[in-house]
């Protein structure tokens, strides 16, 4: 999509993503760049990281839907990254975490078609997929949400998309930095061996992101093709020195994720680098399709069934771990 002379918002957009959607976009010739969030501190942290006159900081939480009607104020596109994340702290604040990723999805959807945004993209995960937890539940219904809301704009140009894809290679939360940090203690605490996670770098999120704002029509939930990769070999590219204690699975955690069931296979469609889910509703209009194929009968895109497999050697290159590894681990 030309993003020439576009005001852009970003929710969360202090967070990994958000700061690193706004180093790529900065780059091009956009009119303005919105940084929507609730943390001031982090605000002004990034305010020293970007100097760039076209940035605003503009204070608000998706929850207060009159505050984002006053930042949607001439804002072409909306990327939605604002969420309550953390399974352990969803579980435990079950309330809070359907205010921020459930309602918060309908106060970003009425404020976008009320103001005229024209693009919304949602990020999504791949726990939002047959969820055992909270927080993929309230992505799951934040999805759906998303989708439907293409049958309220009425004669409205506003479209929403979601974009759904795996772990964060080094964002805030991952298992990466942990990695890393728990190196020095001589083992690297692991919940399973047989476990699985698709695996993506920020930079690659922010362009398939951009790449979908181009390809939308309104409706799908887009998929990249991304690699899996065990978490055991992950903790051996962060630490081969180290042993690993196997700790067992967490409450609300699974063994393979999975990012297209067999259900919503029937629905989807396949092109070379990524997946559409297509919408199941009378709007969809069957040329929005055009060049992809159907996946085949009984298709499901898991981490532990995919094809494309990364290997330590390339984590290690993907994560930069080899330029400044941490010190090495202290064996007691």
């Amino acid at each position: 999509m030309d993003l020439e002379g576009k005001k852009i918002l970003v929710t969360g957009g202090t967070g990994s993503f958000g700061q690193a959607f706004m180093e790529n976009v900065l780059q091009k010739d956009i009119k303005k760049a919105i940084v929507f969030s609730r943390d001031e501190l982090k605000q002004y942290e990034m305010s020293q990281r970007f100097s760039d006159p076209r940035i605003r900081f503009f204070l608000g939480d998706v929850r207060d839907k009159n505050r984002l009607y006053r930042a949607f104020d001439g804002v072409d596109i909306v990327i939605h990254a604002a969420a309550l994340k953390q399974v352990p702290a969803c579980e435990y604040n079950p309330f809070e975490a359907i205010k921020t990723n459930v309602l918060g999805a309908q106060n970003i959807i009425e404020a976008a078609i009320d103001r005229g945004v024209k693009k919304v993209i949602a990020l999504s995960t791949d726990k939002a997929v047959s969820p055992i937890n909270l927080y993929g539940a309230t992505k799951l219904c934040s999805d759906k949400l998303f989708v439907a809301a293409n049958s309220y704009v009425g004669e409205k140009e506003t479209r929403f998309s979601v974009v759904r894809y795996g772990n964060v290679v080094g964002s805030r939360g991952s298992v990466l930095p942990f990695f890393q940090k728990s190196r020095r203690n001589g083992s690297l605490p692991v919940t399973d061996q047989r476990m699985t996670r698709f695996w993506i770098t920020l930079e690659q999120g922010v362009q398939f992101v951009l790449d979908c704002l181009s390809r939308m029509h309104g409706g799908e939930i887009f998929v990249p093709k991304i690699p899996s990769m065990k978490v055991t070999d992950l903790a051996r590219a962060v630490a081969p020195e180290c042993e690993i204690e196997y700790i067992g699975i967490r409450p609300g955690e699974k063994l393979h994720e999975v990012m297209i069931t067999e259900d919503d296979a029937r629905r989807t469609l396949e092109y070379e680098t990524y997946y559409v889910i297509q919408p199941e509703y009378p709007w969809w209009k069957r040329e929005n399709g055009k060049g992809g194929k159907p996946v085949a009968e009984g298709f499901k895109y898991s981490s532990d069934t995919n094809e494309y497999w990364l290997k330590v050697e390339e984590l290690r290159e993907l994560a930069g771990i080899e330029e400044g590894l941490p010190e090495p681990c202290e064996v007691q």
